[in-house]
């Protein structure tokens, strides 16, 4: 058998399984040992093995179950309601100020936490219910949250970014801070949409009515709400950018933060902190059989000639890099409905870095756009995963065809944010050429 026979049915066979419902982890391990004993033999089953060990005995993996620590950590400290309610005062009585509000704040919440489902359903339960109580569209409302809830996939600390680094061998550190200037291009770029159907619509965005009006003492007060997370987030992302701590060790202080703020909350309590340590194993334990699943596949993809035959059909091809890195893309906005994002990661850039290394492309810059684009999967409809955080808070009366319509400006937004960064790369590397 060809290994251009071996490449359609390791891909035939994946995509039918993953298609099916199955489990992703148990679907690419079952795969692995399948493929090896069937196209290969039994012996080389060994391989498999080590992939695993060589998992098993990464350094870098070790900051995920930190940020995942401090994340799950931070939500139940209340420090999200707290950020809400100072956003309210100020902004409440502005057109469109609590959308606007709501993307500042998951801004803040992606610097801090790093957890997609987390902002989605947070800014659901507290921002949803607001908003439209003060008559604005549901369209704009939901789209709002979906959108402003991806930021951290690109915004540090990202669990994803983590995972491209380790997977694509390129600095953590560096990854991280690339994400930065993207992820507030975006959140710029959402801002922007409201104010201007703000303007253009009025309808859709109303100026709120308090049942008061705050003073401005009360609204001083509230700021002292942004001390904590601002710490946080200077104490994390400032350690990395100036190398005074590894992203790991970033993440150690992130978590302390986390405990520090929880602290001074009151919420730093026994069944808090055992809530918190059993969401982190659940979370890590998923993402490492994941990983594992993962390497294996690849290992047995590589040794069979699948990557070799993939570029030699690009090679063959003869196309204009850009058009192959659009329909590595649109790969990436397809699986982006289908699959989280840490199985995308770990299934396609081992197969597209030698694509990108072919074709000279920076391997961070590609990063960011491998970021934006599973963001974009992750509002398409009708699969997007945050197209089903959002679903369990919406009212009854609002269906999800209106979560769809609405989301679909957001979508051409990211696209748009996208091509910002692919046509002016140094945008993304401009923070990480900085670092010492």
């Amino acid at each position: 058998m060809t290994s251009t026979e071996i490449l359609i049915i390791m891909f035939g066979g994946l995509t039918v399984f993953l298609l099916a419902g199955l489990p992703v982890a148990f679907v690419l391990g079952g795969l692995s040992v399948i493929f090896t004993v069937l196209f290969w033999n039994s012996s080389a089953l060994v391989i498999l093995v080590l992939q695993m060990y060589d998992t098993m005995n990464s350094e870098a993996l070790l900051g995920i179950p930190l940020y995942i620590f401090m994340a799950i950590l931070l939500q139940k400290s209340d420090v999200i309601r707290d950020l809400y309610t100072a956003m309210e005062l100020w902004f409440g009585r502005v057109r469109g100020g609590l959308a606007i509000g709501t993307v500042v704040i998951c801004i803040v919440m992606a610097a801090m936490t790093g957890v997609v489902g987390a902002a989605v359903t947070a800014m659901g339960i507290l921002a949803l219910p607001e908003m439209l109580k003060r008559g604005y569209d549901p369209r704009l409302a939901s789209g709002t949250i979906c959108a402003s809830g991806t930021l951290g996939i690109l915004i540090p600390p990202s669990i994803l970014t983590i995972v491209y680094s380790v997977t694509a061998q390129v600095s953590i550190g560096k990854m991280l801070i690339a994400g930065i200037v993207p992820g507030l291009i975006l959140g710029s770029l959402y801002i922007g949409y409201i104010v201007l159907v703000s303007i253009l619509k009025p309808e859709m965005a109303p100026a709120g009515e308090l049942d008061r009006q705050p003073s401005w003492g009360e609204k001083f007060a509230a700021l002292k709400t942004l001390i904590l997370p601002s710490m946080i987030i200077v104490m994390v992302l400032g350690s990395i950018f100036f190398g005074i701590a590894t992203p790991t060790e970033a993440a150690a202080v992130g978590v302390l933060g986390a405990a520090l703020s929880a602290f001074l909350r009151g919420t730093f309590t026994r069944a808090n902190i055992w809530d918190s340590a059993t969401g982190t194993m659940k979370a890590t334990g998923m993402i490492l059989w994941i990983t594992l699943g993962a390497k294996a596949y690849v290992a047995i993809f590589t040794g069979l000639g699948g990557a070799d035959t993939l570029l030699g059909i690009l090679e063959g091809l003869n196309a204009n890099p850009y058009v192959v890195l659009a329909i590595m893309m649109l790969i990436l906005v397809f699986l982006g409905t289908v699959l989280d994002e840490i199985g995308i990661i770990l299934l396609t850039v081992p197969v597209f870095l030698p694509i990108v290394q072919f074709y000279g492309f920076d391997e961070i810059w590609f990063g960011v756009l491998f970021a934006v684009t599973i963001q974009m999967g992750y509002i398409s409809p009708p699969f997007g995963y945050t197209l089903f955080y959002i679903k369990g808070t919406l009212p009854r009366d609002i269906g999800m065809g209106t979560v769809y319509r609405g989301i679909l400006p957001f979508f051409l937004l990211q696209f748009v944010g996208m091509l910002i960064c692919a046509a002016f790369p140094g945008l993304v590397t401009w923070l990480p050429d900085l670092m010492r």
